[in-house]
């Protein structure tokens, strides 16, 4: 019930009216039914890079294709727990393994090896020099370095050529060899690999004098020996020793000359050794 004032307002004279309840929501929102089987399944793209986050790979691969420039797409196998997933049969069956797919952009790949040197047979190399070609035509390039030296340690004394004579002091006398300091008693070597075509003293100055025939016109001499240790028709080997230095012919002291012939012409020993 309620009274009007003087004011006309109007105020009640009873007890006020009990609040309606609120009516409780109980029934839940319609939800998918699939909602939550989608949630638990990842993409591939999801799989690879929570496999590469959890292994490392995907840092370390980020720095090697830093470095290197290499563009790679790889597909991981799914062989580990992480990507294998239950295709739902019954047997429960893994998916088969996809090997890695590899592809590179811009890469240089060097397959040459090491360069492999060996030191060849000097005597065949010389063998095959003179077979090939006239031993009057083979040139100074292909001949050098055929020779071995006739002694352990050369020190040139007298070079080939036109010279002043030792002997008289005259000028142009035509030195036929190579002269090289040796004291008396020196070792001296076979050239290479050859027959011994003389032995002896010889008569136009070379004094105690050994000739080696090499085959194909090729030989050498050497000359002013103190004594020889071959004789004629022996066969001798590359650095064997066939003699001793000595002065002796038309020499002033102590060393060996030192000749090579060829087809009987002396030619520059230095472009032979």
């Amino acid at each position: 019930m309620t009274t009007q004032t003087a004011r006309g307002r109007r105020r009640a004279s009873g007890p006020a009216p009990e609040p309606r309840p609120a009516a409780a929501v109980m029934a839940d929102r319609p939800r998918d039914a699939h909602r939550d089987e989608r949630r638990g399944r990842r993409s591939p793209f999801r799989q690879v890079t929570d496999f590469a986050a959890a292994s490392g790979v995907g840092q370390k691969a980020g720095i090697a294709l830093a470095a290197t420039g290499l563009v790679l797409t790889v597909t991981v196998p799914a062989t580990g727990p992480v990507m294998a997933t239950n295709t739902g049969s019954p047997s429960g069956s893994v998916s088969a393994a996809v090997q890695p797919d590899v592809t590179a952009a811009e890469a240089k790949i060097d397959f040459n090896r090491t360069a492999i040197t060996t030191q060849g047979d000097p005597d065949g190399k010389l063998k095959q020099l003179l077979s090939a070609q006239s031993v009057g035509s083979i040139t100074r390039a292909a001949s050098s370095g055929s020779l071995g030296a006739p002694l352990d340690q050369m020190k040139t004394a007298s070079p080939f050529g036109y010279r002043v004579s030792p002997i008289t002091g005259g000028s142009g006398e035509f030195h036929r060899g190579q002269d090289y300091s040796a004291q008396c008693g020196t070792a001296v070597h076979a050239a290479a690999s050859g027959t011994v075509t003389f032995t002896g003293w010889h008569p136009y100055g070379g004094g105690n004098r050994v000739v080696i025939d090499h085959g194909n016109g090729l030989e050498t001499t050497y000359n002013h020996l103190s004594s020889s240790s071959v004789k004629v028709g022996q066969q001798v080997s590359r650095g064997d020793a066939v003699a001793l230095s000595g002065t002796t012919g038309a020499s002033t002291g102590c060393h060996l000359h030192f000749e090579v012939m060829v087809n009987g012409e002396v030619v520059d020993p230095t472009g032979w050794l």
